[in-house]
């Protein structure tokens, strides 16, 4: 989730993605920070994300920092005001094996 400032927002998109919980699949949520001035970095830490500093400014400089630290085989991307709805990431998940 590239994230800047979302501290109002951060914990809907964490119950969202709870879905990877709920559904048994294996996955990480990586949060890269581009410079939140506010409580964004904690909120997500408690939340158990991965907190990565992305120092290069803008949304795409964000998303290629999170892309770059993952580690899984997929990766889901959504933004962290929970403008996704990661309750559809079984859905996906599901998908992606017949591709």
């Amino acid at each position: 989730m590239p994230c800047l400032n979302e501290a109002d927002t951060l914990g809907f998109a964490f119950k969202s993605a709870n879905a990877l919980r709920e559904h048994r699949i294996n996955g990480e949520i990586i949060v890269a920070d581009n410079g939140s001035t506010d409580a964004s970095r904690v909120i997500a830490e408690k939340m158990g994300a991965q907190v990565i500093a992305v120092q290069a400014k803008g949304y795409g400089n964000a998303l290629m920092g999170g892309i770059a630290a993952a580690a899984g085989k997929f990766i889901i991307m959504g933004d962290a005001d929970d403008s996704y709805d990661f309750q559809e990431i079984p859905r996906i998940v599901e998908n992606c094996g017949r591709v």
